[in-house]
């Protein structure tokens, strides 16, 4: 009778890496303790740099922490029942989170989006079991996004039980970001610089007000799309997913922004591509524009000055748009080296911006005051 054979270690115990990931039980328990990489040279000047939050190594990005804590907080005061469908407007990442939160929690999921996500988004977003619904007409004056949230309506006026997260206003958007704040802190202690995309806003608001309390001097640089509304611009086609809006999203905290840099789409698509060369460590549009906004900062800033920036996803939902060539080309893309420095204007109204812009003068649109008073941001 064969005995079995023991099962050894190759290192004696006290040897085991220490801090090597726990199992986990269910995919949820993958999200969150991202890991951070400095981005220096070739991408930056000699012996400048800044460091990046790498949050595609969450199972669907950045925003698989808001969809499960926005899932979470509604189940436990109510508002989401056993069982009930979640139905909510997305470009993609957020689909992803939700999916993931219906998946432990036990939802149907519903994402309404448009004609401009990429075919490997729906077929994940597909493969993880949720419904995808398309909008096919944009709204006159909201665009997609309008037209996506009244579908939304739409759906939820059919199922008095469903759900609608709505990110775009939901404090608890905010609240997510908590944890990646404070992973921020345990992984790079004080940070003088952050650098972060504007969308929705949860992420920029949660990170920045946490990080604000932990370091009352720091600077917070949002970076827009062109043809972004939120800071103030008129609205435009915009081709840039995952920042920027063609509303006023209510999460947006304009009160902690210090200033913003609005960035075009060949600009984040020459920063994403050198990222990927340089640093095998890249993603779309969002960390194209922010790693563009990062390293003119590094450059600029005294040497000491220690900077974060946060990459929303990975690079593999944009292998048909950021890193196709034919798409780059049918969208004239490429060829459009960024200038050293960004453009400067001194209010965000003052004229309408086309390329790479920075302004320090960070103003609501809207002029709720009230809005700037939950930030706490007085310095």
């Amino acid at each position: 009778m064969n005995q079995p054979t023991p099962t050894t270690l190759s290192m004696p115990p006290a040897q085991v890496p220490a801090d090597a990931k726990h199992p986990q039980h269910t995919p949820a328990g993958l999200v969150g303790d991202t890991p951070v990489l400095w981005i220096g040279a070739l991408f930056t000047a000699a012996g400048r740099g800044f460091w990046a939050k790498l949050e595609g190594h969450n199972p669907g990005g950045i925003k698989d922490r808001t969809a499960l804590h926005m899932v979470r907080a509604a189940r436990d005061s109510g508002r989401l029942v056993a069982g009930a469908r979640i139905v909510e407007s997305t470009s993609g990442t957020l689909g992803l989170g939700l999916a993931l939160a219906g998946a432990t929690y036990g939802h149907a999921v519903t994402v309404v989006t448009d004609p401009g996500m990429e075919p490997l988004m729906t077929g994940l977003l597909t493969a993880y079991g949720a419904r995808v619904d398309l909008v096919t007409t944009p709204h006159p004056e909201g665009g997609w996004q309008k037209a996506r949230r009244q579908r939304v309506e739409t759906l939820l006026a059919a199922d008095p039980d469903a759900w609608c997260p709505d990110q775009y206003n939901n404090p608890d958007n905010v609240a997510a970001y908590a944890p990646l704040a404070r992973e921020l802190v345990a992984q790079l202690g004080p940070i003088d610089t952050l650098v972060v995309s504007v969308g929705t806003g949860g992420h920029s608001a949660g990170i920045g007000s946490v990080l604000r309390g932990h370091f009352p001097h720091l600077r917070i640089v949002g970076v827009d799309t062109t043809g972004s509304t939120i800071f103030g611009q008129p609205a435009a086609a915009r081709l840039m997913r995952g920042l920027g809006s063609s509303i006023y999203p209510g999460n947006v905290a304009y009160g902690l922004f210090d200033e913003v840099h609005w960035v075009a789409a060949p600009e984040a698509v020459w920063a994403a591509r050198n990222l990927a060369r340089n640093h095998y460590a890249t993603g779309g549009w969002s960390a194209g524009a922010v790693a563009l906004v990062a390293r003119w900062l590094a450059r600029t800033l005294p040497p000491e000055n220690r900077i974060a920036t946060v990459f929303p996803d990975g690079p593999q939902r944009y292998v048909g748009t950021v890193f196709d060539d034919t798409y780059c080309r049918r969208q004239n893309l490429l060829g459009h080296l960024p200038a050293d420095d960004p453009d400067e204007i001194s209010d965000s109204r003052e004229r309408t911006v086309t390329r790479w812009t920075r302004c320090t003068h960070v103003v609501d649109p809207l002029a709720r005051p009230e809005r700037h008073a939950l930030t706490g941001a007085t310095r």
